[in-house]
């Protein structure tokens, strides 16, 4: 596995200089007003394992229930898919689902996960390597949102973009529209998206799936400031903010914030920034649709939608749509 590993760190595929790009990211959002801060940035290798955590609890339904969906439909997707098809994971993290689709595929050609935090890639893509050692996994560090290069030939079957955990909620509809457009692009006209849609809720089960009660989501946003402190120079005391998340039902998403206790002067990178008392920074929005809301957006990106699997409490939706 180690030789497995030195191989993929030559031939891995990096986009930018990511520290440098974080630095200009960070001092551009906390000059802002609101200040902010990209979501993207959450998912160091201590963001990454924090997140895992959080898709393991009570109150966090996204993950169970997409996972059943997906086990449950897994015959009727890759009838849907076909054989010899190229699987990209966009976001793969731990490539925990994709599993399920590699069990009920027909002999996939490759699978390609693409992720922002390096380590966390490379430890995930050598696991799912040892465990189906006739598949090829090309891994590819990148920001999935600023474009990407895909290694290798293309498959003789078709080219199937994955993107669950509706990450897709993160980005604003008009972005959401423009990012699923440009992926059509990239894809070329032939390929295939399955995507995970969290679906419109009562607050009553959004808001706890995002402040649960033993803290991880604190402590997975808290996490960005100490990433900044670590890599940036930021002189943040996290003991100074508070996470904050509650649904917008006027714009039908979650927003998460992180909440300034006290007046205070923050440095990052030498740069000083002054907090309010009560001010925030916004760190993550997730956008929830209706099936017809997130039909149209698709549409409007240039994909077909083919098939829509929901469950019976109505908490989730996985999409496989065609480019056009």
């Amino acid at each position: 596995m180690k030789g497995w590993q030195s191989t993929q760190r030559r031939r891995m595929r990096e986009v930018g200089e990511v520290s440098a790009t974080f630095l200009e990211d960070v001092i551009a959002g906390l000059s802002g007003s609101p200040k902010r801060l990209p979501c993207k940035y959450f998912y160091d290798q201590r963001g990454s394992e924090l997140f895992d955590r959080i898709c393991t609890l009570e109150e966090y339904y996204p993950t169970r229930t997409e996972m059943r969906l997906l086990a449950d439909h897994a015959a009727d997707i890759a009838a849907l898919v076909g054989p010899a098809a190229r699987l990209i994971e966009l976001g793969s993290g731990s490539s925990t689902k994709i599993r399920i689709l590699l069990d009920a595929l027909q002999k996939p050609a490759a699978y390609i996960p693409i992720d922002i935090s390096r380590e966390h890639l490379l430890r995930s893509a050598a696991r799912l390597a040892a465990d189906y050692p006739g598949l090829p996994v090309e891994p590819v560090c990148a920001d999935y949102v600023q474009g990407f290069d895909l290694p290798g030939s293309p498959a003789a079957g078709p080219d199937v973009a994955f993107f669950p955990g509706s990450t897709i909620g993160n980005f604003s509809p008009s972005e959401a529209c423009t990012f699923l457009m440009r992926l059509r692009r990239r894809l070329g006209p032939e390929s295939r998206l399955l995507i995970g849609v969290d679906l419109k809720k009562d607050r009553a089960i959004l808001e706890p799936a995002y402040d649960d009660a033993q803290g991880v989501t604190a402590a997975f946003n808290l996490n960005l400031l100490q990433r900044i402190n670590r890599e940036l120079g930021g002189t943040f005391d996290l003991r100074r903010f508070a996470h904050k998340a509650r649904y917008n039902d006027e714009s039908g998403r979650i927003e998460m914030h992180l909440v300034s206790l006290v007046p205070q002067s923050v440095e990052v990178a030498g740069v000083p920034f002054q907090f309010q008392g009560g001010e925030t920074i916004h760190t993550e929005n997730s956008y929830k649709y209706s099936v017809e809301e997130f039909h149209q957006l698709a549409s409007s990106a240039g994909w077909f939608p083919v098939e829509t699997w929901t469950d019976a409490d109505a908490l989730f939706s996985i999409h496989y749509l065609k480019g056009r």
